[in-house]
């Protein structure tokens, strides 16, 4: 288990009982923050895609996968709201919403998917090697269950956090599924503040 997967676990445990940073934030925070594990992957747009890339804008991470029926389109559609409550604060702001699924979610069909909620998402997928890394660096875990009578359709059960990357490329914030487009909009208006 790496270190950061450690870290996401105890501060899970915490989170309910932890008062946010002095920031005010209603997302669990890292503290101190550390810079968040750098990816090399394949963007929606069929072009490289970094994480570093990203510097100068807030980043939002999101996990998850576009056959999902249930998180997923609730988490990236409570995103969509979020960005349209920030206004034109939201063109400091980049979602990137990273598949646990890349045997089904190529470029093509992430960009195709993402467009249905906000044109500005940019999906991130690779080989399935690339894939695991990530999720691992990132401590998100990602179960493939064949559907009953398939021998080829599968859903994956995964972990559902959305990860705060600050314009220095710094692990700010985390919040659990369930979290509202009010409290994406609140801690993403500070931090893009500090």
């Amino acid at each position: 288990m790496s270190k950061l997967s450690i870290a996401l676990l105890a501060m899970t445990i915490a989170f309910s009982a932890q008062a946010a940073d002095t920031l005010g934030l209603k997302a669990g925070v890292f503290d101190p923050p550390r810079m968040a594990p750098d990816f090399t992957v394949r963007g929606s747009d069929g072009k490289e895609l970094k994480l570093s890339q990203y510097r100068g804008k807030l980043v939002l991470l999101e996990f998850g996968y576009t056959s999902c029926v249930d998180v997923c389109p609730v988490s990236l559609g409570m995103l969509a709201e979020a960005r349209r409550q920030m206004g034109a604060q939201a063109s400091q702001l980049q979602v990137i919403y990273i598949t646990v699924d890349p045997e089904r979610d190529t470029p093509d069909r992430m960009r195709n998917y993402l467009r249905a909620f906000d044109p500005t998402f940019i999906g991130a997928t690779g080989t399935p090697q690339q894939m695991a890394r990530v999720r691992q660096d990132y401590g998100i875990t990602a179960t493939k269950k064949m559907i009953d009578g398939s021998k080829t359709d599968y859903t994956v059960g995964h972990s559902s956090y959305l990860y705060f990357v600050d314009r220095k490329g710094s692990l700010r914030a985390l919040l659990p599924f369930g979290r509202t487009a009010a409290d994406v909009v609140h801690d993403a208006t500070l931090l893009l503040k500090n």
